[in-house]
């Protein structure tokens, strides 16, 4: 695979299939942004603006207190904020301070979040004031020396800032008071005090840690992935390319998550390093999102097929005019054909599927925007990328058309897993990422995942492929959303199951289900089990949790089979 590269042929002569690398820290792209745009804005959020100038100045504070708490080079700080322009700041300054940011889920719990810091040895967290209970909290047992505390009324404009805090007493029903401490620092005071002057911090791209992001779970224990600035980097150049956004500037929609790195990479780090502005959504609300798309007009929206799927299901759709996005790259999960042709005829704008992990920073493959799109498939690797398919006993190199174990070699992959030695060496082999995901490429160079290897059926000796159940359902007209899983059976070993969310208003009936899966697929892939929903566990970035709908079936059967002992 490394001299023949079939996709190298299909891309158009706008994306070069080669990119310069500049080697330097992730953090002097917003350098660069506030030196040559000073007053262009960076971020919207919630009614306010701020400009690339702003957002620096404030990063430059935020380091240099940071350094002053006895932050260096290498040292960790978690950031656990949802997308707020602390979020940025925040992100920014640790970089700048020469540490390393630790991204955690607001939604973590303690137990979650005691690990998390544990793990990565965090010495600074940067929260808002209603995690501050459940971080003290963990405190104790951790490494955390600090904790800086933010609030979401502190960047709101007049007068949402007077009236969030009723608002957040009435949803979160908590009002927690802020007082400095000598291990409690409160954010509008670093923002606002001089003295701490940033020490310059001798960084090296392609060594140097930039970030610490756990994975997601989905598959086990999260684990820390190592990114250095020269991964991140690098996938945001690509980002460029691929989206031809050398010569303009993007209004982006910044709904992913930024503690996740796809938002990271193709919301956050793509505006910053463009000198674009990004919109900020703290939290997924369809009908915010869409008075937000008409009014500020975003042009490039990157998400998952559940955000899609939510706004095209909303009952006020057409009210909203829809028309400025331009390009949407789709990740986290599979993009149903027809979520997409939809989605295309409301917007106008071109919504492609692409794909990636945590552990290549993420994205590795992409369908095209203009042309040569390729329904099912996750396109083809992007600029200086490699990619080919592995038998997953010996690693040899498969045949087109042939299903084994996606392997990815580029930039962007990572430098291995934080204090694992062991799984690094399982998953990174010469050089190469194996993915832990099952596909296979045609002739073309385009590249198919079939399913992760954990979600693989085994039924009856016959091996099942959720995706490919999970494609026919969605073709169903009352179906929303559909996970397949294979669950315990005593005669076939695992037998199919679907979880279903339907339409609103609309009835299932399993009859009706079973009949059409027959006319579509071999007997032994249909549907033995239905579950009706009224939503899917999902992570914060829209990915289905498959294995926790697994786990509480297991834990379901236990208990009939104990009621009847």
């Amino acid at each position: 695979m490394d001299n023949v590269k079939p996709w190298l042929k299909q891309y158009p002569a706008d994306i070069p299939t080669s990119i310069r690398y500049d080697e330097k820290p992730l953090h002097e792209y917003l350098e660069e942004s506030a030196s040559n745009s000073p007053k262009m804005k960076a971020l919207y959020f919630m009614g306010r603006e701020m400009t690339y100038e702003e957002v620096y100045d404030q990063a430059l504070k935020v380091a240099g207190f940071l350094q002053s708490l006895g932050i260096g080079k290498g040292d960790r700080v978690a950031i656990m904020l949802p997308n707020t322009p602390q979020a940025v700041i925040g992100y920014y300054a640790v970089l700048l301070a020469g540490g390393t940011v630790v991204q955690t889920n607001p939604l973590y719990q303690e137990r979650e979040l005691e690990y998390q810091l544990q793990d990565s040895g965090a010495k600074v967290i940067i929260c808002l004031d209603i995690l501050l209970p459940r971080v003290s909290q963990v405190k104790k047992n951790t490494a955390l020396e600090h904790i800086v505390v933010t609030q979401i009324k502190e960047y709101l404009p007049f007068p949402k800032n007077l009236i969030y805090p009723f608002i957040q007493k009435k949803q979160y029903n908590m009002v927690v008071k802020l007082e400095a401490s000598a291990d409690t620092h409160l954010w509008n005071q670093v923002i606002t005090e001089k003295g701490h002057g940033l020490k310059a911090c001798d960084v090296d791209p392609k060594q140097d840690l930039a970030l610490l992001q756990y994975t997601g779970g989905t598959t086990g224990y999260p684990k820390g992935v190592m990114l250095t600035h020269y991964n991140l980097v690098s996938n945001g150049l690509m980002s460029q390319a691929w989206l031809g956004s050398k010569q303009k500037r993007d209004i982006v929609m910044g709904v992913l998550p930024f503690f996740h790195v796809y938002g990271m990479t193709t919301v956050m780090n793509y505006s910053v390093m463009t000198g674009s502005k990004m919109i900020l959504m703290p939290k997924f609300d369809p009908e915010d999102v869409l008075k937000t798309i008409e009014k500020q007009k975003p042009t490039v929206f990157p998400g998952a097929p559940t955000i899609y799927i939510a706004l095209l299901h909303h009952p006020r759709l057409k009210q909203y005019d829809l028309s400025s996005i331009e390009a949407c790259l789709s990740g986290s999960a599979p993009l149903p054909a027809e979520v997409q042709q939809q989605f295309q005829h409301v917007t106008k704008g071109n919504l492609v599927e692409g794909y990636g992990l945590t552990e290549s920073s993420p994205v590795t493959h992409s369908n095209f925007l203009n042309g040569n799109n390729v329904n099912g498939s996750i396109g083809v690797p992007w600029p200086d990328t490699d990619a080919k398919i592995v038998d997953m006993e010996t690693f040899q190199e498969l045949p087109n058309g042939e299903i084994g174990e996606i392997a990815v070699k580029g930039p962007q992959v990572m430098k291995g897993y934080w204090n694992r030695k062991e799984e690094t060496e399982q998953v990174l082999k010469d050089g190469w990422l194996l993915t832990g995901d099952i596909g296979y490429m045609d002739e073309r160079g385009y590249f198919y995942v079939v399913d992760r290897k954990k979600d693989m059926i085994i039924a009856g000796g016959y091996n099942i492929y959720p995706r490919e159940v999970e494609e026919v359902l969605y073709e169903f007209a009352g179906v929303q959303e559909v996970v397949i899983a294979g669950v315990p059976d005593e005669y076939r070993g695992e037998t199919v199951k679907a979880y279903i969310v339907p339409k609103q208003g609309v009835q299932l009936e399993e009859e009706e289900l079973d009949q059409f899966c027959r006319k579509r697929l071999a007997a032994y892939k249909v549907p033995r089990i239905y579950e009706f929903m009224d939503e899917l566990p999902k992570t914060a970035v829209g990915k289905i949790l498959r294995r926790k709908l697994v786990e509480e079936d297991k834990k379901k059967q236990v208990r009939e089979a104990t009621k009847t002992v």
